[in-house]
C-alpha cells in the first residue's frame, strides 16, 4: 500500500496539470452546446474590466443590468460581472445567434442557458419550459449579415470617457424608439441619430 502512494500522488499531479491546461486553453469561455447552439460565452461570475461596445442598459427590480450578445452583466466594484439574468427582465432584442424552440405550440428562444419569450416591449427572460429537454430546435431563417460597429468621431473635442458615456446613454434612449425593440437596424439607426445630436460623426 505504501508503495502505491507515490504513484497516486503523481497521477493526481498529472490530472491537476491537465485540468489547469484546459482552463488556460479555454480561459473564461464556456461552450453552450444545448440544442446544437454551439457558441462560447463568458462563464457566470467572470468579471469584465469594461462592457462590450454597444451594450444595452436594462433596469429591473431597482437594479442595473447590461446586455450584449446574449451575455448579461451587472456592475461589480467598478467592473462588470457576468450573471444569470433574473426571470422577468425584458431585453429589446434577442442575441444575434439564438435557437428557436417550440414547446406545446409556443415559441421560445434560447441562447447562453437562458430562455426568452416574446412580450410587449421585447423579449422576457422566463423559466425553462417543463418540456424543454425534449424540445427540438426549429430551423431559423438565415440572419442578415451583421452591421459593422460604427466608429464615432467627436466634433466638439469630447473626451474618450465622455464618448463612452454618450454611447451608453444613446443605447438606453434607442430602446424606447418605435420598432427598435424588434428590428436591429432601427435600433442601430436610432443610436447613430442620438450620437449625431450629441456632436459625433459616425462612419
Amino acid at each position: 500500500m505504501t508503495a502505491s502512494k507515490p504513484l497516486i500522488l503523481v497521477a493526481a499531479l498529472l490530472f491537476a496539470g491537465t485540468a489547469m491546461a484546459d482552463s488556460r486553453e479555454h480561459g473564461h469561455l464556456v461552450l453552450d452546446g444545448r440544442y446544437h447552439h454551439d457558441h462560447y460565452y463568458p462563464s457566470a461570475g467572470w468579471v469584465a474590466p469594461v462592457l462590450p461596445r454597444g451594450s444595452v442598459s436594462v433596469g429591473f427590480g431597482g437594479g442595473s443590468y447590461w446586455f450584449s450578445g446574449g451575455v448579461w452583466y451587472q456592475p461589480w466594484g467598478g467592473h462588470y460581472r457576468v450573471i444569470v439574468p433574473p426571470v422577468g427582465i425584458i431585453v429589446p432584442l434577442l442575441p444575434y445567434d439564438y435557437v428557436t424552440l417550440r414547446v406545446g405550440g409556443v415559441p421560445y428562444y434560447y441562447a447562453n442557458g437562458v430562455y426568452y419569450s416574446s412580450t410587449v416591449g421585447g423579449y422576457v427572460v422566463v423559466n425553462p419550459p417543463a418540456e424543454a429537454q425534449a424540445a427540438v430546435a426549429q430551423p431559423s431563417p438565415p440572419p442578415a449579415p451583421p452591421r459593422p460597429e460604427p466608429i464615432y468621431y467627436p466634433r466638439n473635442n469630447q473626451s474618450p470617457e465622455q464618448k463612452e458615456a454618450d454611447v451608453q446613454a444613446c443605447n438606453r434612449w434607442a430602446t424606447g424608439q418605435p420598432s427598435a425593440m424588434n428590428d436591429a437596424g432601427v435600433f442601430a439607426r436610432a443610436v447613430e441619430a442620438c450620437m449625431d445630436g450629441r456632436g459625433y460623426t459616425s462612419r
